[in-house]
Formats: C-alpha cells, structure tokens, sequence
C-alpha cells in the first residue's frame, strides 16, 4: 500500500499546496487552509473511476434549435412562504442548499417539509447529528406523522445512497452536509474534501434520477457556508435562514436560484408548534410602534418583489466620551457615518458632540440606499426632539451633496404604505415626477424631496422656535 500525502487544502477556493500557508495566493483568503490527507492508490482510483464513467456517459452535442424549453414539475412543499423563495416549489432533479446558525430552525422547517408532502410523496429524511429518538421528539412535538416519511440516521454517504436506491424518494433531505464522509477519502467528514465529495455524489444522483435534494449546511464564524466555495455553485439554490435567536422573526433568502428569483424572502415566526408563516411581514414590523415620540421614522424597503414597511429608531444624546460613540443595528455602519458626515456639512447639525444610536426594529437587516431618508429624518428627530408625524413615511438615497436620488420599485411601495395606513409618502423628487401618473391616483400626499433641506420640513414643531433651528 502506498504512503499517505498530506496537502494543504483552502477552504475558499480549493487552492492546495504542500505546506500550510497563512494566505492563500489565490483568493486572498486568511486562515483558510485545512490539512488533508489521502492515498495515491485512493486518488488514482477514483479518478479512474470518474473518467471511464463519463466516457460511458457522455452525450453528444446537439443543435441549439432542436430541443425544447423542458416543463419542469414543481413539488409544493406545502408551505408558501417558502415555496415563494424558491419560485413555486421543489423542483424536479434539483439539489437545494439550506445554510444557516446552530439552533435558528433550520432542522424544525424541514421536518414541517416533511409533515407537508409525506402524504403525498415518499420523502427520505437523512440525519447525521441525531437520532431517530430526537427526531421523534421532535416530529411529535410538531405534529407530524406522515406515511411515506422515511427517516435514516447515518453518516457514510455509500450507506445513504444505498437505501436511496431502495426506498426511490421523491425528495431526499440530508442534515447535514458536514456530518457525511465517503470511505473514498481518508480526511475526516467536514473537510474540504469529504463536503466537495459527498455533495457531487448527491448531485449527480439527482440529475440521474430526477430527486429533488435538500442539502443542509452549516455556516462558519465570517457567516458564509462552511466548507469550499465551490459548493455554493454546484447546488441550483442556495437559502439563507436568518434571524436572532433572542427575537421570534426567522427569515429566508434566496441568494442564488436557477429555476426563480434571486433575493426573495420568506418571513416565519418561531413558536411552541414550530415556525408560523408571517402572510404580512409589515404589521409584524410595526406592532408595537411607539406614536408621537422623536427618533422615529417609517420606511419601506424592497426584498426581492416583496415590499416591506419597516421602522428605524434613532436616539442621540450627549456624549461623555473624548471620542462619541457610533452604533448601528440593521443598518451598515459605514453608510450611518456617510449619513451623518451629510447632516453635519450640509445642514450644520453638530453630532460630533453626541452619542448616535441606529436602530431596525424585529432584528431586521437592510441594506438598500432607499433608506437614507427615513435613517436622517430618524436622526434629526431624535437631536432636536421632534416627532416625525405618524403618517409619514419616507423612502429615497441621499447623495454626499445633500440631495435625493431616484429609488426603484415606487408603485410597489407606495401601494404597500397606503394599505398600512401612510397618508403622506416623502419620496425623492425624480421618482415622483417619473411616476406621476401613477402617484396622482393613489389616493394619499405625495411630498417630492429635491433634498435634505426638504426632509426637514416634515418634522412636526412642537414650538413655534424651533423653526429658526434649520434656517
């Protein structure tokens, strides 16, 4: 038998080399090279395997004019907020790629899953991180007992497939990706190695065999799907599940889709029998707004096709500090500085001398420009101590010069404030000029913003003073 060899594997990009190295020279990744070992015999035989079965396999190229756009059939997964991230549903022969933190849901959806389609499709649910007594817990906990739910705890994935080609699944989840190994590579299971190997054993018996599989992987400290990069473009979705355990509200994203939309969102709330859909997104954010009281401001943002109305809350205050504090939650930090270093050149608004807090309530992120204006109007009010009025909300980018640029998506919003309640939308004056034919049916107060001299004025004056504090 030959030696073993040991390479140095990166983990971002499969780059290997035969020392560890600090910095990869490929991707510019730190700390992301992982030792592997394996046999010459192993890796010649593997890959002597491999290419006599595509030789076997291979199809030969066809003209682009003779084969037809296929009709893809489509599972429901009998849970819409989910299958609106996904485009309509499981598709045929497709492998899906759930990622996530330890303990936000991911395991309690797909069970759900489960509970759904197990009456009506033989499903097999794959688990290498517990067993079928927890599993049981937990289904009954739910409320699932599905008749053609297969459920297997085992780690090899030759084992996995093996009772694949028994059973005949429609679906096939395995939890997780990490926890699998092929008897192929000698490197322990989560490795670069074992992940690249088992997720293209997966995805070629879906292709073959026209399964729908779903693929749950775990995340790493940065956030990102451990494991290589390349898994992430070998899967035909990739879902983000989202969220703060300390909060409710669990969120998924699509950040890659073959067969749908990118960047669509599925909104659930965590409770006693699991995860409830949240049909509207935007009461849920809204619960609980305070009225009448400075900081606060509305605004709606696009994620994916979906209108959201979120709220932003600012507090300033004084500071004791040499250097003011700056945090921001939900918001990126360095576009609150941009915002601020605006307010202070073009308006005269000394927040040097204060502590700035930014706030989006429900653990929401956003990360659009569309919410310079609402972020500002939160922020003057909160130094000035003047209420944004209650029916006001306000959505448009703000530019270094201190003005409103145009933002996508106007009707959605619009129409999305005047069914919760908004009679008065700021929105930037391009985009109301654009729009016009359409905003002047719409049944509430359009305000144009030309700039952040116009977003002043929608604050409400408690005293008649207060006036000269923008002049």
């Amino acid at each position: 038998m030959k030696a073993s060899k040991t390479v140095y594997v990166c983990s971002e990009c499969d780059y290997q080399s035969s020392k560890w190295l600090g910095k990869c020279p490929q991707c510019n990744s730190w700390n992301t090279f992982i030792e592997e070992t394996y046999t010459a015999s192993q890796k010649s035989s593997s890959s002597k395997n491999k290419n006599q079965s595509a030789i076997r396999d291979r199809e030969k190229a066809v003209k682009f004019g003779d084969f037809e756009i296929p009709d893809y059939l489509r599972h429901s997964t009998g849970i819409s907020e989910l299958d609106r991230v996904l485009g309509g549903g499981l598709v045929e022969g497709s492998v899906i790629l759930i990622a996530g933190e330890p303990g936000i849901g991911k395991s309690t959806l797909l069970i759900q899953i489960c509970g759904q389609i197990g009456d009506s499709c033989n499903v097999l649910y794959v688990s290498g991180e517990e067993s079928k007594g927890q599993l049981k817990m937990r289904a009954d906990r739910l409320g699932v007992n599905s008749e053609f739910l297969y459920v297997l705890t085992e780690t090899n994935i030759d084992g996995v497939l093996n009772e694949y080609d028994r059973i005949k699944p429609d679906i096939m989840i395995v939890d997780s990706i990490q926890t699998m190994y092929c008897d192929s590579s000698a490197s322990l299971s989560g490795s670069v190695t074992q992940v690249r190997e088992c997720s293209s054993m997966l995805i070629e018996r879906a292709k073959n065999d026209g399964a729908s599989v779903i693929i749950v992987g775990h995340v790493n400290k940065e956030g990102g799907i451990a494991g290589p990069k390349v898994l992430e473009h070998m899967v035909d979705a990739v879902l983000y599940f989202e969220g703060d355990r300390r909060y409710p509200h669990r969120i998924v994203r699509a950040v890659k889709n073959r067969f749908g939309s990118t960047n669509e969102i599925g909104v659930f709330e965590m409770g006693e029998r699991g995860l409830d859909e949240v049909p509207n997104p935007s009461a849920m954010l809204l619960d609980g707004r305070p009225m009448g009281v400075s900081g606060s401001c509305a605004v709606c943002i696009m994620e994916g096709s979906r209108p959201l109305i979120a709220e932003i809350q600012a507090l300033v205050t004084p500071t004791v500090f040499p250097a003011p504090r700056r945090t921001s939650n939900g918001i990126d930090y360095n576009r609150m500085c941009l915002l601020l270093a605006v307010l202070e050149k073009r308006l005269g608004l000394k927040f040097s001398s204060y502590d700035v807090y930014l706030n989006v309530i429900g653990g929401l992120r956003v990360d659009e420009p569309a919410v310079d204006a609402a972020a500002c109007l939160a922020m003057i009010s909160s130094l000035r101590d003047i209420p944004v009025p209650d029916d006001v909300i306000a959505f448009g980018e703000v530019g270094l010069a201190g003005e409103f640029r145009s933002v996508a998506s106007v009707e959605q919003r619009v129409n999305e404030a005047f069914r919760m309640g908004f009679t008065k939308i700021a929105l930037p004056k391009r985009s109301a000029i654009k729009n016009e034919s359409i905003l002047k049916d719409s049944g509430v107060e359009i305000v144009p913003l030309a700039g952040i001299y116009d977003a002043v004025r929608l604050l409400r004056e408690k005293e008649s003073s207060n006036s000269s504090d923008f002049d």
